[in-house]
């Protein structure tokens, strides 16, 4: 049925379920896992407080350093389940759209990521990455709540 899932993560707890479900999917049919967390550049005009408070090399540090700790707690969830699974990190300022492309590029069977289940104007004024994902891409979406 499933040959390769990408499972996207940003590290929070909703997320860390969401890898755990995928990583047990892929091992009941037998697939691989790729585990993908996409972090934002640094952009020299920003609200974001990271990016006020850091230069370009401490912010890109930072986002190295968190992107590592969310791919070492992935892992380890992997690890647990003895599944083949590879770890990747990607910069890009729509999450969504750099999903959706290594996913393609993957040839990635099924995409699985958390979702706060968040409804009408929150959802609305949110735009979350999942809902952006399940709206632009064509392969089926698994979205943990």
């Amino acid at each position: 049925m499933y040959h390769h899932i990408l499972i996207a993560t940003d590290g929070s707890e909703l997320s860390n379920r969401a890898v755990e479900h995928g990583v047990n999917l892929a091992r009941s049919v037998g697939a691989k896992v790729s585990i993908l967390t996409v972090t934002q550049p640094f952009h020299v005009f920003s609200l974001a407080v990271d990016q006020l408070e850091d230069t370009r090399p401490e912010y890109e540090k930072h986002m190295k350093e968190r992107a590592k700790r969310i791919l070492s707690a992935a892992g380890e969830i992997a690890t647990a389940t003895s599944i083949r699974f590879d770890k990747m990190h990607r910069e890009a300022d729509q999450p969504h759209e750099c999903i959706i492309s290594v996913a393609d590029s993957h040839r990635c069977d099924l995409i699985v990521m958390g979702s706060h289940g968040r409804q009408g104007a929150s959802a609305v004024m949110l735009g979350s990455v999942t809902m952006k994902v399940m709206a632009h891409t064509r392969r089926p979406v698994l979205v943990v709540r």
